[in-house]
């Protein structure tokens, strides 16, 4: 039924101009506007909708993942833009200096947006 619809993801945020410039400015990706939300152009034709939500709660999981070659290169031009990175210290996650998991799969460092979502940078393979 759904195979060949072209589906695509969102998730809420409290502040949609924050949204746009972070999205767009800080992590340089294609924004447009459509009726008071974000839509994001992402490489390959995919594309995720941002909207306003009053009683927004951000999301305790990563609800974007971006793939680079280089998470280590990634992660320093991320925090030149300003962003900061979550640390974690927890049993089976532990992230290092550098904010980034290396403890088995793909490097991985997460980070918030303006609105506290998560999304992570991920090595890929």
């Amino acid at each position: 039924m759904f195979k060949d619809t072209t589906a695509f993801s969102g998730f809420s945020v409290d502040d949609i101009p924050k949204a746009k410039e972070f999205y767009g400015q800080t992590l340089g990706l294609d924004v447009s506007e459509v009726s008071d939300m974000v839509e994001l152009q992402l490489a390959g034709g995919g594309r995720v909708l941002i909207y306003p939500k009053p009683n927004h709660i951000p999301a305790t999981f990563t609800v974007l993942n971006f793939p680079v070659d280089d998470v280590e290169k990634a992660v320093a031009e991320l925090k030149q833009r300003g962003v900061r990175f979550e640390s974690y210290d927890m049993p089976d996650l532990r992230t290092d200096d550098d904010s980034i998991f290396r403890g088995g799969g793909p490097k991985i460092a997460w980070f918030t947006d303006p609105a506290g979502n998560i999304l992570a940078v991920l090595e890929a393979q």
